[in-house]
C-alpha cells in the first residue's frame, strides 16, 4: 500500500492568492497570444485558402481527429517573435501534435498554407524533425497533411544543408519506414521541389484533385528545358493516380480525403506490448485527492521573485499522481531532491523532483546545517543517481520535475565530493534507457538543468509551465556578474561610472536575460515541446506516457564507468 500524500497547502494566504492572481493573468495573456498564433497567416489568408476550395490546416485536423478528443499540440510557439523582417511565421507555418483517430494515438504534421504558402522556414524544418523524432523514439504512427510551396528561398542557407535541416525530414521518413512505423501522407495543395519526396517516401499516399506534386513547376520546367506544360498534366492528381502510379488514392476534395485517412488509420495494427507496467485507471476513482487548479497559487510567476520562491514539491506530486499515492525513496536523505514511485493514469512512473523548501539535515560529523531549496547537494545527487539506476533495473519510466538553481558550491560542497556526485547523477541520466519526460516548473539553471534531464539528455518529451525560467543563470545573477565586467571595461577606458549609470547597465543586462529565460523564448526555438497550463499537466503526462509505451524496445542498460 503506497503512502498517501497529505496536503498542507493553504489557499487563503495572501501569498497564495497573489501567486494565483499573477499566474492567471499570465495565462490569460498567453491564451491571447495562442489565439493569434492559431490564426496562422490571418483572416485574409484563410479566405484565400477557402477561395481555392481548400480547408485550412486546423480545419483539416478538426475533421480528421476524433470528435471531443483532446489534441496535444506541440511546438505552438515555434518561431514566436522571430522572422519579423519577413512578416513572421506563426507556429513556424506547420502544426504538430498528438491526437486520436478511432481511439488510436497518432502524430500529426500539417503544413499551414496560410503562412507564406506553407513554406519551410528554418524553424519549420526543426519543428517537423522534432515531431518525427518523437514519433521515431516512441513508434507513433504519423500522418502528414502536405500543403507547402517548399523551402522559403530568402532563408535557404539556414533551411537546406545542415544535419538538422530540410533534408533530415526525408531521411527520417526512410528510417521510420524501416522501423515499421506507419506513415500516411495526404497531398492537399502544393508539394513541390525537394518536398515532393516526403509523401513518396511514406507508406501510403493520398492526393486531392487540384493539388500539385512535382519536382519542378511549369515555370521552372520551361526555364530549365524549354518545355511548356500545364500544372495538371505535369503533376496533377489524375496524372499521378493513372499514369505515374505515384499516389495510392485520388480524392475529389479535402473532406473525402480526410474520411479516407480515417478509414485507413482505423485499420492500423498494433505491435508488441510495452514492457512498462500499466493498470486500468478510473478517471474519478483514481484521480488525485486534491484539485489541480490549486497549483496556480503554488509558484511565484514574477521572475524577480521566482528564484527565491519556496514551496513543498510534494504538493505538486500530490496533484499529479493517482490517488495522491507516492512511495518516497530515501525520504530522510539528500532531501533537496525528492525521489519516489507512483502511477499517473495507471502508468508506473519514477519521479525525480527538486525540493524548493529549505531542509535542515545532520552531516556525517553530527553537525546540523540548512540546505537551500532548489540546490543539488552531494547527498541528493547520489540518491537521485541510485534511484535512476533502480528505475532502469525495474523498467520504470522517469519523470523529472525541474525547479533547480544548480549544484551547491563552496569549500564544504567541494570537500563533500559535489563534482563526483554530480557526475554520477549526470551519468545515470545520460545512460538511462527507460523513457524520460521532463517538466520545468520554475527555474532550470546551469548544470542543474543537465542533471534534471534537460533537452540535451534526450527526454522523450520536455514541457514547461508559464512560471518556468530557462537559462545558464537567473537574470539577477547574470546582471550582478556582468555589470562588474562592463564597469571595469569602461573604467579602463577612463570613464568614471556614476551610480545611475551602473544601475542602467544592470537593468539592461537583467532585462535581456529575463527575456531570454522566459519559456516562450525557449518554446520559440523548440527548447521545450509545449508550455502547459499547470492544471492540465496530469492529462498531458497521461497522453505522453501512453505514447512512450508504444515502443516495446528497450536497449541494454550500461551505466558506464560511474564515479563511486
Amino acid at each position: 500500500m503506497s503512502d498517501k500524500l497529505a496536503s498542507k497547502l493553504d489557499a487563503k494566504t495572501p501569498r497564495y492568492e497573489k501567486n494565483r492572481a499573477t499566474l492567471l493573468e499570465l495565462l490569460a495573456a498567453m491564451r491571447k497570444e495562442q489565439e493569434a498564433i492559431r490564426l496562422g497567416g490571418g483572416l485574409k489568408a484563410i479566405e484565400a485558402q477557402h477561395g481555392k476550395k481548400r480547408l485550412t490546416a486546423r480545419e483539416r485536423l478538426a475533421l480528421l481527429l476524433d470528435s471531443g478528443a483532446p489534441f496535444y499540440e506541440l511546438g505552438l510557439y515555434a518561431g514566436f517573435q522571430m522572422y519579423g523582417e519577413w512578416g513572421g511565421a506563426p507556429a513556424a507555418g506547420v502544426i504538430t501534435g498528438l491526437g486520436r483517430i478511432h481511439g488510436k494515438l497518432v502524430m500529426l504534421i500539417a503544413n499551414d498554407a496560410t503562412v507564406k504558402a506553407g513554406a519551410f522556414f528554418p524553424m519549420t524544418a526543426k519543428k517537423v524533425i522534432r515531431a518525427q523524432t518523437i514519433a521515431l523514439e516512441n513508434r507513433i504512427p504519423t500522418i502528414y497533411l502536405v500543403d507547402s510551396s517548399g523551402v522559403f528561398l530568402p532563408l535557404q542557407e539556414d533551411v537546406f544543408p545542415d544535419q538538422d535541416d530540410f533534408g533530415r525530414v526525408f531521411r527520417n521518413n526512410a528510417v521510420m519506414s524501416a522501423r515499421n512505423i506507419p506513415q500516411i501522407t495526404a497531398i492537399m495543395g502544393m508539394c513541390v521541389a525537394g518536398g515532393a519526396y516526403l509523401p513518396v517516401m511514406t507508406d501510403t499516399v493520398l492526393m486531392t484533385e487540384g493539388s500539385g506534386l512535382f519536382l519542378a513547376g511549369p515555370a521552372l520546367v520551361q526555364a530549365a528545358i524549354g518545355q511548356k506544360v500545364g500544372a495538371e498534366e505535369l503533376g496533377g492528381a489524375a496524372m499521378h493516380a493513372e499514369i505515374s502510379g505515384t499516389v495510392d488514392f485520388k480524392e475529389p476534395n479535402d473532406e473525402a480525403c480526410i474520411a479516407r485517412i480515417r478509414s485507413l488509420a482505423e485499420k492500423l495494427g498494433t505491435r508488441d506490448k510495452s514492457p512498462y507496467d500499466t493498470i486500468p485507471c478510473n478517471a474519478k476513482a483514481d484521480a488525485p485527492l486534491y484539485p489541480a487548479e490549486e497549483l496556480y497559487g503554488l509558484l511565484d510567476a514574477d521572475p524577480a521573485r521566482s528564484a527565491t520562491n519556496t514551496y513543498d514539491v510534494h504538493e505538486v506530486i500530490a496533484r499529479l499522481v493517482d490517488r495522491s499515492e507516492f512511495d518516497e525513496y530515501r525520504p530522510g536523505y539528500g532531501r533537496t531532491l525528492v525521489c519516489g514511485y507512483a502511477r499517473i493514469g495507471g502508468h508506473a512512473i519514477g519521479i525525480v523532483a527538486n525540493q524548493k523548501q529549505h531542509q535542515t539535515t545532520t552531516t556525517q560529523a553530527g553537525e546540523r546545517r540548512t540546505e537551500f531549496g532548489g540546490v543539488i547537494y552531494a547527498e541528493s545527487a547520489e540518491k537521485a543517481a541510485r534511484f535512476i539506476l533502480d528505475c532502469n533495473q525495474s523498467l520504470i519510466p522517469l519523470l523529472f520535475l525541474h525547479d533547480v538553481n544548480g549544484f551547491m558550491v563552496g569549500r564544504d560542497a567541494e570537500q563533500s565530493g559535489i563534482i563526483r556526485a554530480g557526475a554520477k547523477m549526470v551519468s545515470a541520466v545520460s545512460n538511462s534507457v527507460v523513457p524520460k519526460i521532463a517538466v520545468i516548473l520554475g527555474g532550470s539553471f546551469g548544470a542543474g538543468h543537465y542533471a534534471m534531464c534537460g533537452k540535451a539528455y534526450d527526454p522523450r518529451f520536455l514541457f514547461a509551465w508559464p512560471t518556468a525560467r530557462y537559462a545558464v543563470m537567473s537574470g539577477a545573477s547574470a546582471a550582478n556578474t556582468l555589470v562588474e565586467v562592463r564597469v571595469k571595461q569602461l573604467e579602463r577606458g577612463g570613464h568614471a561610472i556614476t551610480n545611475e549609470e551602473r544601475q542602467k547597465i544592470y537593468d539592461e543586462i537583467k532585462n535581456a536575460y529575463d527575456a531570454q529565460a522566459d519559456p516562450r523564448y525557449g518554446a520559440a526555438r523548440l527548447w521545450v515541446d509545449a508550455i502547459l497550463d499547470p492544471a492540465q499537466t496530469r492529462d498531458t503526462l497521461i497522453a505522453t506516457l501512453e505514447a512512450v509505451s508504444l515502443n516495446p524496445e528497450v536497449a541494454a542498460f550500461n551505466p558506464g564507468a560511474m564515479q563511486t
